[in-house]
């Protein structure tokens, strides 16, 4: 079995931006190249998960997305860094879906796909829904970033706060 790091994108890989969808409001989070490279050393695969209910509002298209997704994905590409599946959920908060986090569809697709190990692995988010995914998807360990939404630590979920993807490092060794 696998041990995988699954990534919420906005706030975490990119800067936070309201229904984001262009390339050219893209901006990656610093040290995200970083992170990313030392932790697939240690042997994690790698996986995004991203809620996109601008796609549900009508802001812009699932076409949209893709593309931006594979511009993102080839920029990871050049840095050697390997994405093994994007999962979205294009629903919004009301629309009763089985994949906005913090239900699990996302994840259960991936597995579905690759064999991970859940208790190995890692969630990486910046909303109190993505660490809440994490636990009723069974991952062990999560960290949550303050690059992104804003949060009070004192009520946070996760295992790990740090400031942004950057510091991960230092908690994920091995």
């Amino acid at each position: 079995m696998q041990k995988a790091i699954f990534l919420d994108r906005d706030g975490v890989i990119n800067i936070e931006k309201n229904y984001l969808y262009k390339i050219e409001d893209f901006e990656f989070v610093d040290g995200v190249f970083e992170t990313l490279l030392h932790l697939q050393s240690l042997g994690y695969k790698l996986f995004i998960i991203t809620n996109q209910s601008g796609i549900g509002r009508g802001y812009y298209t699932l076409a949209d997305f893709n593309l931006l997704t594979n511009w993102m994905k080839k920029e990871f590409e050049n840095f050697h860094i390997k994405i093994s599946q994007v999962e979205l959920c294009p629903h919004g908060p009301d629309d009763g879906c089985n994949c906005r986090k913090p239900k699990i569809g996302m994840i259960e697709n991936i597995l579905k796909k690759h064999d991970i190990d859940l208790e190995k692995s890692w969630l990486i988010g910046d909303k109190s829904s993505d660490i809440k995914c994490a636990n009723n998807a069974k991952i062990i360990n999560t960290i949550q970033v303050k690059s992104g939404h804003e949060f009070s630590e004192k009520d946070s979920l996760a295992d790990y706060i740090c400031p942004s993807i950057k510091e991960v490092k230092g908690v994920i060794l091995d």
